[in-house]
């Protein structure tokens, strides 16, 4: 089997506790060459704690290098990255959010080259009860409702569970500040100048609403319109609906329950006769299944519920591997980032759908 060499840049969270680990024990599929992060003492950091031969500081250093791919899960925005190295020809793996427009999607699309794979990190799309959950769907024959809810606490109740997550402050003079001036910048191309309270949401709905729309439209299909968006707690929270070709409509809301332990975050199907409720656990938790529980009505049209086994497969390794495969044998990539603009394209519809409504022209 052949190996990919790759370089990780950034150090973070999601890759210490996830993309490093997995990459890591797929071994036989991955060589992890390089890692970067603009803090040395992380760069460094995570080259000792994951053995790599090599780190350092400036993403271009990487793609100057002998790697075949790139993972990146650095702060945002990363569409710089992102372009540099699918225009030097490396395949890439890019965390969500992807970006926050849709002229930089569209100029990452411009520079995917035939040939090499670009890889949304949808990792929900991956998930085994994910997968499950969507045979179900597909036996059902009309869809007439749809319900995410996604109750968020804030991520330092998860990330305190980790004793061996390391966090540095040696970033370069001014590093923090320009990334976040950049973030406002690629904020207002894609809604303009705004309010905080708006651009809050913007941020939340990029940052981890992506989650449940992605998989909304990998489960469903695309939403025909945005029926109603509304937003609350100064920012913090998120409810629309949307509305689907066959008259179905789903509701949506995201809210941000900074101090709850309990998260929550479900995605339900229904049907005349048939339900589907998929319950997915914290993005960093490990070992922890989705729960997915089934209802319907059987042949001799007696009530039933089942919650079938899913399997305890980790779906951030899941999505390395699939990564793998679409690269050295050419399968068809689940999550490609052209697909991702659809959903860069419904967030900025569900803030103008929200605009329209508060200014007066269009009702909820």
């Amino acid at each position: 089997m052949s190996r990919l060499r790759v370089g990780v840049v950034g150090c973070g969270a999601i890759a210490q506790i996830h993309h490093l680990p997995n990459l890591t024990a797929l071994h036989d599929r991955f060589e992890v060459a390089v890692v970067c992060d603009l803090s040395p003492s992380a760069a460094a950091a995570a080259a000792r704690r994951f053995s790599v031969p090599d780190h350092v500081t400036d993403y271009r250093r990487v793609l100057d290098g002998d790697v075949d791919a790139v993972v990146l899960c650095h702060t945002d925005p990363k569409t710089e990255a992102a372009v540099a190295a699918l225009q030097a020809g490396k395949h890439l793996f890019i965390e969500k959010p992807v970006c926050f427009s849709l002229q930089e999607i569209d100029a990452m699309i411009a520079a995917h080259t035939a040939g090499l794979v670009a890889q949304a990190a949808y990792v929900k799309v991956y998930e085994p009860g994910f997968e499950l959950a969507q045979q179900e769907v597909r036996r059902m024959d009309d869809i007439r409702f749809v319900q995410i809810n996604h109750l968020h606490p804030d991520n330092r109740l998860h990330l305190r569970q980790f004793d061996d997550l390391q966090r540095f402050d040696d970033h370069p003079p001014g590093s923090l500040e320009a990334a976040a001036a950049a973030r406002r910048a690629a904020f207002r191309q894609a809604i303009g100048q705004v309010g905080e309270e708006l651009e809050r949401a913007f941020s939340l709905m990029t940052g981890s609403m992506i989650h449940d729309l992605y998989s909304l439209r990998v489960m469903v299909g695309r939403p025909a319109a945005v029926i109603g968006a509304d937003i609350w707690r100064e920012g913090r929270a998120v409810t629309c609906t949307l509305g689907y070709a066959n008259g179905a409509r789903c509701v949506a809301p995201w809210v941000d329950l900074p101090d709850l332990w309990d998260f929550r975050e479900t995605l339900e199907v229904y049907g005349d006769s048939r339900r589907v409720v998929l319950s997915y656990p914290t993005g960093f938790a490990r070992g922890i299944p989705c729960a997915l529980a089934v209802q319907g009505i059987d042949d001799d049209g007696r009530a039933f519920r089942a919650e079938p086994a899913v399997d305890w497969e980790s779906a951030f390794a899941r999505e390395l591997r699939h990564f793998h495969a679409s690269v050295v044998d050419g399968v068809p990539n689940r999550t490609p980032l052209a697909d991702a603009r659809h959903d860069v394209s419904l967030i900025i519809d569900i803030v103008r759908r929200y605009q329209a409504a508060a200014s007066g022209a269009g009702g909820c």
